[in-house]
């Protein structure tokens, strides 16, 4: 007879599940069984794995279920950009968006229901906050795209990872993870840190750490921890050249201003897999895109291994902000590009269908009133 309220194994990451398991009276590989058929395998049936024994099989029924969010909404844009809406509950929705390349297969996943730092640019943001996403919820987010766009490539034609030296393919659609998502990753840390060792546990999707990417507005402390538990790519989204700017658009800075910001990014790249910080940087019409901004930068990041991915602005109604002209933004990596640093421009991916950076918006219940106030304030300036 089945309990009531079963265990989502999605939750676990490897030692979580062992230690689990081992309340059932089971041995440590039990839980690498189960494990590997989860997310190797995208296994959501107790019955259909086989070389567990069926006394476990049995026992599992009746205690644990495999439960990844919801899909509600599947969307595909004209350039092949896939987005998911997921339903986590009480009447909240986050989005999950699979990006294809030519070598490579990205998916960008939520953190949180809402986000509760409001940068100005950001329709996340405008949308409030609800709460946390579990670990399931998160890496479910992982298991639900490999389910949907199947796990074998040969489905997918010539999508193939563009392997580095030393790293193994994994024969997986999806061969780089982004936690760019809706919410702000290292405010959900625990859950955060959970779904990244399963994203690199070889008994679940055995991803580079090259290739896991956490992009952070910039809290501090949690990035010191991250350096300690769990160390991947890091991408920091900076957006202004200086605190007067930054605590406009990146509230998060009037607690953790810039100078504290790039030594805890130094202190990241002492344990972190690639040797430089990707800072991220939104370009808004006359904002923050002068050439003296660019300037600005290049003092700014003087000591700190890094490159830029400047990102074109992608409106959303009543943001009250413009992208950049395409000749600015390409004086303004000029600017950085002669100083030495690498800089790109990201491609604008998934916009005719809301799914490109800084759209992601799901559906919120806002506990913060944020949207209420935001009516409130536009009422009384009429």
């Amino acid at each position: 007879m089945s309990t009531p309220n079963p265990v989502n194994l999605l939750d676990f990451d490897v030692d979580g599940l062992v230690a689990w398991f081992a309340g059932l009276g089971e041995k440590p590989f039990r839980a690498r069984q189960v494990m590997r058929w989860m997310h190797r395998e995208g296994c959501d049936d107790f019955d259909a794995m086989t070389d567990v024994a069926k006394s476990l099989r049995a026992k599992l029924r009746d205690v644990a279920v495999i439960r990844p969010p919801v899909p509600v909404r599947d969307s595909i844009s004209a350039d092949g950009t896939r987005k998911w809406l997921l339903d986590v509950g009480n009447a909240n929705a986050v989005e999950t968006v699979f990006i294809p390349e030519t070598s490579r297969g990205t998916l960008c996943v939520s953190s949180q229901a809402g986000c509760a730092l409001d940068c100005a640019f950001c329709s996340t943001g405008k949308q409030g906050f609800n709460r946390n996403l579990s670990a399931a919820e998160i890496i479910g987010q992982l298991w639900l795209a490999n389910k949907l766009l199947g796990a074998a490539r040969a489905d997918a034609g010539e999508l193939a990872p563009d392997l580095e030296a030393g790293e193994k393919d994994n024969g997986r659609i999806i061969s780089n993870v982004v936690m760019m998502g809706m919410g702000e990753p290292l405010a959900n840390f625990d859950n955060v840190v959970t779904a990244l060792r399963l994203m690199l546990d070889d008994h679940a999707y055995g991803l580079s750490r090259r290739r896991v990417t956490v992009s952070t507005s910039g809290v501090v402390p949690a990035m010191d921890r991250l350096r300690d538990e769990c160390p991947v790519a890091l991408a920091v989204s900076l957006h202004a050249s200086n605190d007067t700017l930054r605590d406009r658009l990146v509230p998060i800075n009037q607690k953790y201003p810039l100078r504290e910001l790039m030594a805890a990014c130094r202190r990241y790249l002492e344990r972190a897999p690639r040797d430089f910080v990707t800072f991220e940087y939104v370009m808004l019409d006359g904002v923050n895109d002068s050439d003296a901004h660019a300037r600005e930068l290049v003092a700014l990041v003087r000591d700190t291994p890094c490159k830029f991915n400047l990102i074109p602005f992608n409106p959303f109604p009543d943001s009250g902000f413009q992208r950049s002209p395409a000749e600015r933004i390409r004086r303004f990596a000029g600017i950085l590009i002669e100083a030495g640093i690498v800089t790109t421009t990201r491609k604008t991916r998934g916009d005719d269908v809301d799914a490109a950076c800084g759209q992601l918006a799901g559906q919120v219940q806002d506990r913060t009133r944020r949207t209420v106030r935001l009516h409130q304030a536009r009422e009384n300036m009429r």
